[in-house]
C-alpha cells in the first residue's frame, strides 16, 4: 500500500463550502466502493484540512478520475490561505477503527 497527507489549510468564509465538496467525494466514494484504497479526511478547528490516502501500488482506483474529486480541485488554489502540500507517508502505528 502506498500512503500520502494532504495538508492546507482554507480561508475562513470557505470552510462550509470546502466541507461540502469534500463529503461529495465521500459519497461518490460510497457509490463506486473502490478495493484496497482508504481515505480519511480530518477538519481542525482553524480551516486546516488533512486528507490521508492509503491505496494499493497496482493503481487499480484513482481517485483523481472521480468527477468529484475533479471539482473539489478546481477551485482550491482560491479557498485556500496555505496551499496544498502531499507528502509521502508511512504508518508507524494504528489501533482501532477511527472511521466511528
Amino acid at each position: 500500500m502506498k500512503h500520502k497527507l494532504v495538508l492546507y489549510k482554507v480561508k475562513p468564509d470557505a470552510v462550509a463550502e470546502n466541507r461540502r465538496l469534500v463529503e461529495a467525494v465521500f459519497e461518490a466514494l460510497q457509490a463506486q466502493s473502490p478495493e484496497d484504497f482508504a481515505y480519511m479526511v480530518v477538519e481542525l478547528d482553524d480551516g486546516t484540512f488533512a486528507h490521508f490516502v492509503a491505496e494499493s501500488n497496482d493503481g487499480a482506483f484513482e481517485l483523481g478520475d472521480l468527477p468529484a474529486v475533479q471539482e473539489f480541485r478546481r477551485d482550491i488554489a482560491e479557498r485556500c490561505d496555505e496551499q496544498p502540500q502531499a507528502r509521502d507517508a508511512q504508518i508507524v502505528g494504528r489501533y482501532g477503527n477511527l472511521a466511528g
